[in-house]
């Protein structure tokens, strides 16, 4: 079936969805994310590679990398990519080639039309040469690509989930990773026409205020940074796992107050604190600009801020808790914070391109779209598969459906899954007969080594799994979750749920284990819905202790889409993005790490609390910071919680945690936030984990 094509080349990442039959869904164009970051690396034998690939090899050769290229649409100075000039729009054309070419492979044909979206306030002359980078790039002939601005998309997808009526006027206020839009649209009963002069400014967004937290902490270890030798391949890499621990730092202060920057480089090895007050007060300067101009484009359009009816938070950077206090406070209007910002342009646009197509206007398609906002996988034209053949061991598409793809070993289907071309074990185990094919093609045996999953959404020529060294299967993890939140949680879960458990939990109470160096020691919980589930880890030694959670896909999926808004909503990461685990063998690991927390002392508990307003299967993974080895005692124990509606994307519940743990910290004995909590001794300061309330008694040492 035919379908269409929405693109958001951002400075930073570059999104994609498609539209077909009524339902607009985002691309998973990248292994790790829906989207791609926006990069583009010059092999020297002038192969180009974009996206993932692109920024593993810029850790190896940093002078053959391209980035934030759209900041330079305009400027006749040559970009050099290793000793080759290139002007911003041939590297955007690379990248939009890219682009079509995956969704292409994805959906297993060409888009009918494609819709590209640019900034709101670039004039003709920018516009004329992101035409050239279509053009270059061949996406198809005259009447075959539609052009839009950023802000027109973002609202046209807002109508297409929230009613909007005709006449009424929203602002958009977009920050994305390296441009800011502001503009100013009216509802029309074929669109959205925009009022007035959008406002911008260029070089302003995610990747400046990780150069703040950058900044911050180069002033911390004094002249450390400055010593190391920049050309050392040692010092690449462990610069950029900084910038990456950075834009972690960064994004987890939206949904906590305070968090830690692992510095480990060949001359210093620390942790740097950054608390939220701080990070606001580096950004705010910035923000404050954001704000004047937005206050330019309700001028511009001639228009009072009370005839807003809302303002639309688009763009990544738009999560900062900051920009809707800011916003919210300025104009005096309701903030209207999408699940997934950084999605919405993409899907407006292809929103826009099946109107184009349609012949009709984007109201009429708005009104008529369902929006996927999450990615799933692509079955429209799903290739022919074989059954399952007796004596033939092979990948097929799981039968239980919790999986993309499940390993058949010629007899039965076994635990090995895989989901984005991440191998994991089901933490559910095999699928049991009823899944077992009526009739297994009989042929003759053959020999196979151990699975290894395909890569993508369909089966087809294998790839070795992530790996950060050797052969080793890693999990996903979630990075950047919030501890100090879902801490609090265990506290509102106590004193909520008086003495009463989760329910019928399995494996929870006392397990000891031994964690050898480079390893993790694994225990299986089975967790009943609306619960939370307390964990204290007790070295037997003089170690620090790593506790980590994961979860099957399934649950995680889940979790991504009720708490879009906050970091629960993000997904999951490879861990050699995580240096915590760059010396540890993750493969006993079933499904996906969501949680970790990290003894700052040795010999020093750890006490987590999990929420699970699904239930589901957790597996919790123990290991050692600096490769030191040691028994390790676990407690765990359930209690019911039901936390406050999600409907919002969790940013309401995140809100909550978020209060009640401040108000926790500054010693009230009365957390008032929507519920009340009666708190005897803050834990997270307790190494005996004592006295909090009665329940918890059973954790005590």
């Amino acid at each position: 079936m035919p379908y269409v094509l929405g693109i958001d080349l951002g400075t930073t990442y570059t999104a994609a969805a498609t539209h077909r039959d009524g339902r607009a869904q985002i691309a998973s164009i990248g292994s790790r994310s829906a989207a791609i970051p926006s990069v583009v690396f010059l092999r020297q034998d002038e192969e180009v590679l974009t996206g993932e690939a692109a920024d593993r090899r810029a850790l190896s050769e940093p002078g053959r990398v391209a980035r934030e290229f759209k900041r330079r649409v305009g400027d006749t100075t040559p970009i050099m990519v290793g000793s080759s000039p290139y002007s911003a729009e041939q590297l955007s054309a690379e990248l939009l080639k890219a682009v079509v070419g995956m969704v292409t492979r994805l959906e297993g044909s060409r888009p009918e039309h494609i819709a590209l979206c640019h900034p709101a306030n670039w004039g003709p002359y920018k516009k004329e040469l992101l035409q050239q980078a279509v053009e270059i790039a061949e996406l198809g002939g005259p009447g075959k690509v539609t052009f839009l601005t950023e802000p027109e998309a973002a609202a046209i997808y807002y109508a297409s989930t929230e009613q909007v009526a005709v006449g009424e006027v929203v602002a958009v206020y977009d920050l994305g990773g390296g441009t800011f839009d502001a503009a100013v649209l009216r509802k029309t009963p074929t669109g959205f026409d925009v009022l007035g002069e959008p406002q911008g400014i260029e070089r302003l967004g995610g990747i400046d205020f990780d150069a703040a937290v950058m900044a911050h902490v180069r002033n911390a270890v004094g002249g450390s940074l400055d010593e190391l030798d920049e050309d050392d391949p040692t010092v690449i890499a462990a610069a950029a796992r900084l910038r990456d621990e950075c834009l972690d730092a960064k994004e987890a202060l939206s949904s906590d107050t305070e968090t830690s920057i692992p510095v480990l480089l060949p001359n210093v090895m620390t942790e740097v604190r950054l608390t939220r007050s701080e990070f606001e007060a580096m950004i705010r300067p910035a923000l404050a600009n954001t704000i004047a101009a937005l206050r330019r484009a309700l001028a511009s359009a001639g228009v009072e801020p009370s005839e807003v009816s809302r303002v639309l938070l688009v763009g990544g950077s738009s999560r900062i808790p900051l920009v809707a206090e800011l916003v919210g406070a300025e104009l005096g209007r309701p903030v209207a914070t999408d699940a997934h910002p950084k999605h919405a342009i993409a899907l407006g646009a292809a929103i826009a391109a099946a109107a184009a197509v349609a012949g009709t206007s984007t109201v009429a398609l708005a009104d008529a779209t369902s929006v996927v906002a999450t990615p799933e996988e692509a079955t429209a034209s799903r290739p022919a598969e074989d059954a399952p053949a007796a004596g033939v061991a092979a990948w097929h598409h799981d039968p239980t459906g919790r999986h993309q793809h499940r390993y058949w070993d010629g007899a039965a289907w076994t635990a090995d899954v895989s989901d984005a071309g991440v191998a994991a074990i089901d933490p559910m185990g095999s699928p049991g007969a009823a899944f077992a094919p009526s009739t297994p093609t009989e042929q003759a045996p053959t020999a196979s080594g151990p699975p290894v999953p395909p890569q993508g959404p369909f089966p087809g020529a294998a790839a070795s799994p992530p790996s950060g060294k050797g052969s080793s299967r890693r999990a996903p993890i979630l990075v950047g979750v919030a501890v100090v939140a879902v801490i609090l949680i265990a506290v509102a879960a106590v004193a909520l749920g008086g003495g009463g458990g989760g329910g019928g939990g399995s494996g929870v109470g006392t397990a000891k284990g031994d964690v050898a160096a480079g390893k993790v020691f694994v225990h299986h919980v089975t967790v009943p819905k609306d619960s939370v589930l307390l964990i204290k880890a007790i070295p037997q030694g003089r170690f620090k202790l790593v506790v980590s959670v994961a979860t099957d896909f399934d649950t995680l999926d889940k979790y991504k889409t009720v708490f879009g808004s906050t970091r629960f909503g993000s997904g999951a990461v490879a861990t050699e993005s995580t240096s915590i685990f760059s010396d540890v063998d993750v493969r006993p690991v079933p499904g996906a790490i969501f949680f970790v927390d990290a003894a700052s002392t040795a010999n020093d508990s750890l006490q987590l609390a999990i929420p699970v307003p699904f239930g589901g299967p957790l597996d919790i993974a123990v290991s050692t910071l600096d490769a030191a080895s040691g028994a390790v005692t676990l407690q765990t124990e359930l209690k019911s919680f039901n936390g406050p509606s999600t409907n919002d994307g969790g940013v309401g519940y995140s809100q909550f945690v978020d209060a009640a743990y401040n108000g926790f910290l500054n010693g009230a004995e009365q957390i008032d936030r929507q519920r009340n909590f009666t708190v005897q001794s803050d834990f997270t300061t307790n190494p005996n984990f004592k006295f909090l309330t009665d329940q918890f008694s059973s954790l005590s040492d």
